[in-house]
């Protein structure tokens, strides 16, 4: 090992670079989930032994992971309480009196919570408030819900705490010998970015665009619908036909969902099933046509409790959207079985604003889809609370601790006074936070474990794996050594400058905390050349790898916003082109006054 590690020495650097490029193709082109892509990075390092195993357990001390996930935790803890269900309740109460000053004060309300809890949850929670609130203000879900997701990202940049980034690039930072940065210390800049940005968006709302999103279509047309299981009989004229050739069953207002054999689903090649005596035929229609049909003598309704049961519940269909907690995430419908399970019918999956018609039960369910389906409302909402699923359609209904929610409110105060008092590191106040929350019972264990996004984790650990590979090679060393001669001529606001698009537009294409580990020390060697302050560098990443407006897979509250809004990716592009202009302007007046150089 000692000779094959001498060998490869010289070619250090190199062999990182190459292996860095290969891992950022590797984001933009979604072979395989981010974490996955960044754990096969630092592996190749460690054969190569350019990493070693001491190195990847010393990456497991920093206190970015810990810190993340405490905060995930008390995240949690505000949701399961309802302390944000009444703010949910106040933000669509005036929208249909006073439209323009309700978003507004939505907007804030969201940037503000966004700065001291994680913005994933927050946005998730929002969106079926959202969608309610454009109902009532008469517009299109797809004019509010881009404008959610940017107030959460521009938010999230005020504090410490408001976004993983953030802290990930002060962990990076302190590992250089930097001073950590105080809780507030971004606030300054944050907050006219906040303010900026999200005035920039209700200027501009004439380039969000108007779309019609499959949950607006579902409440509009079904909300009378029923579905209906009927018994094929011997005697029935129907025996012997393709189930979709009998008129009876595909008028206008019948649609045919499912054939069933035996309590067997044939709905997967429902094209091609030849009715039989006992075949249940499954259709959704409405009482008119239900009465026509019995009149008619189509169809016998079964008699049997359980028959009658079905056919006299109404039926709706909802979309709900996957979070990074969803319970089924990298599974497929084909096997989750959600008929017999639930009584419920899966439509169809949309993913990035399409829809995988081909392949929708087959597909692997991913972060930000959005499943359609069909069945009764009390079956559709345990569904939801049993997968943890976000109902796009109406703001959640379930059984919150509304009793604790004092105490997860104070265990959040706690932490940001602990924080900005210096009573200890923020990790620290974090972990007790999260115990706290625990313990009193605000959020139970297995929530808690739900709730923290254990890829963003890997992805993190993962990653500063690398970062620890590029120092052990020199390769910040010998980047900055080939750029700094470059700019060392021009104003360090130009080098500033340089950092903040180079970390934009990385942000743009692969993950933001992956800029945040390989780009920080890049900027704090760049100031070192240039003999200024590396404090305005450092900053000046945590903003653009935070601030991804350009397109739906930059940040995580994009992508989960693409399909609940029926979007299309230049969507993100018109508006999130102005928004990232407004914002770098902002950061580049901003920076140099709060930290000079």
């Amino acid at each position: 090992m000692h000779l094959f590690a001498s060998l490869i020495e010289p070619y250090g650097a190199l062999i990182v670079s190459v292996v860095i490029v290969g891992l950022f193709i590797a984001f933009a082109r979604e072979w395989r989930s981010p974490e996955v892509s960044a754990a096969i990075a630092v592996s190749v390092l460690i054969v190569l032994n350019i990493v070693s195993v001491d190195d990847l357990l010393g990456v497991l001390s920093n206190s970015a992971p810990a810190t993340i996930a405490g905060m995930f935790v008390i995240s949690a803890a505000l949701v399961r309480t309802g302390a944000l269900e009444s703010f949910a309740t106040w933000a669509t109460a005036g929208a249909q009196k006073h439209p323009y000053r309700s978003l507004i004060s939505f907007l804030l309300a969201i940037a503000v919570m966004s700065a001291f809890m994680n913005n994933t949850p927050l946005v998730m929670m929002m969106i079926p408030v959202a969608v309610a609130m454009a109902r009532q203000m008469e517009t299109p879900a797809s004019k509010l819900l881009i404008p959610v997701s940017f107030s959460a990202i521009l938010g999230g940049t005020c504090t410490l705490i408001g976004t993983s980034t953030n802290i990930l690039v002060d962990s990076v930072a302190q590992r250089s010998g930097m001073e950590p940065f105080h809780i507030f210390e971004m606030a300054p800049v944050g907050i006219a970015i906040a303010v900026a940005g999200i005035a920039t968006m209700l200027l501009a709302r004439g380039l969000l665009p108007d779309r019609t999103t499959v949950s607006s279509i579902s409440l509009s047309e079904t909300s009378k619908k029923f579905v209906l299981e009927a018994v094929i009989e011997d005697n029935s004229p129907h025996v012997g036909k393709k189930a979709r050739e009998v008129a009876a069953f595909n008028r206008s207002d019948r649609q045919l969902i499912d054939v069933l054999r035996a309590s067997f689903s044939l709905r997967r090649h429902i094209h091609d099933v030849v009715l039989q005596p006992g075949d249940v035929v499954v259709l959704r229609t409405s009482v008119a046509e239900l009465l026509s049909m019995k009149e008619e003598g189509d169809l016998n309704v079964p008699e049997s409790e359980h028959m009658q049961s079905l056919g006299s519940r109404s039926s709706s269909i909802v979309e709900v959207l996957m979070g990074p907690s969803s319970g089924i995430l990298g599974k497929t419908l084909k096997h989750l079985r959600l008929r017999r399970r639930y009584g419920v019918y899966p439509l169809a999956l949309h993913r990035r604003g399409a829809n995988l018609a081909e392949r929708f039960e087959t597909a692997p369910i991913e972060v930000g889809d959005t499943l359609l389906i069909e069945g009764a409302p009390e079956d559709l909402r345990r569904m939801v609370e049993d997968y943890d699923l976000v109902n796009v359609s109406e703001p959640a209904e379930r059984g919150f601790r509304r009793a604790r929610a004092p105490i997860a409110i104070g265990v959040l105060i706690a932490v940001v006074v602990g924080a900005a008092l210096g009573l200890m590191p923020i990790a620290g106040l974090a972990v007790i936070g999260a115990a706290t929350v625990l313990a009193t019972r605000c959020v139970e264990p297995d929530e808690a474990v739900q709730a923290v996004d254990w890829r963003i984790l890997g992805l993190i650990i993962a990653m500063l794996g690398v970062g620890v590979g590029m120092e052990n090679v020199g390769l910040v060393e010998g980047m900055v050594t080939f750029i700094a001669p470059y700019l060392v001529a021009l104003s360090p606001l130009f080098a500033l400058g340089v950092v903040y698009i180079l970390s934009s537009i990385l942000t743009e294409v692969v993950t933001n905390n992956a800029v945040a580990v390989i780009v920080t020390p890049v900027a704090i060697g760049l100031a070192a050349g240039l003999g200024v302050d590396p404090r305005p560098f450092v900053a000046a990443v945590m903003f653009a790898a935070s601030a991804s407006f350009l397109t739906p897979i930059g940040y995580q509250t994009n992508t989960l916003v693409y399909s609940a809004g029926g979007y299309k990716f230049f969507d993100f592009v018109r508006i999130g082109a102005l928004i990232n202009v407004v914002v770098f302007v902002v950061a580049m007046i901003m920076i140099p006054i709060v930290w000079p150089f």
